[in-house]
């Protein structure tokens, strides 16, 4: 059965925790990463807390891209939500992980919006 979307749920662990620290360098490997992925970027918001700790989204024409930082713990939580299947965000996952330095890096994926109709009528947003 076909779906609207993919949405990766991503955690990387043993990070650097300068880099997940860090607010210009979270935006810049986080916009990287979507367009190795060859999605259309929209437009990316980020916050830097006090004392740690980064959150970030990237809307993209496909869905989002979004980042959680815990840098005291060398943790950060990735969601990548994209619609269609233009997008392989394949080659952005091993991208974050190398650039945040994880050690490790755990991937669970969930089909959205799947329904229950002939897929020729599953239509996606351009």
């Amino acid at each position: 059965m076909k779906s609207l979307g993919k949405h990766l749920i991503v955690e990387l662990y043993g990070c650097s925790s300068e880099l997940l620290n860090n607010l210009v360098q979270v935006e810049k490997i986080l916009i990287e990463a979507v367009e190795l992925s060859k999605a259309t970027i929209v437009q990316p918001v980020f916050h830097h807390f006090s004392p740690h700790g980064v959150s970030g989204v990237v809307v993209i024409a496909e869905s989002h891209f979004t980042i959680h930082t815990w840098p005291e713990y060398g943790y950060c939580a990735l969601d990548i939500f994209t619609c269609g299947e233009q997008i392989d965000p394949d080659e952005s996952l091993q991208f974050m992980k190398e650039r945040f330095q994880a050690q490790n890096m755990s991937v669970m994926e969930i089909k959205r919006g799947t329904l229950d109709v002939p897929a020729q009528e599953l239509r996606h947003k351009p």
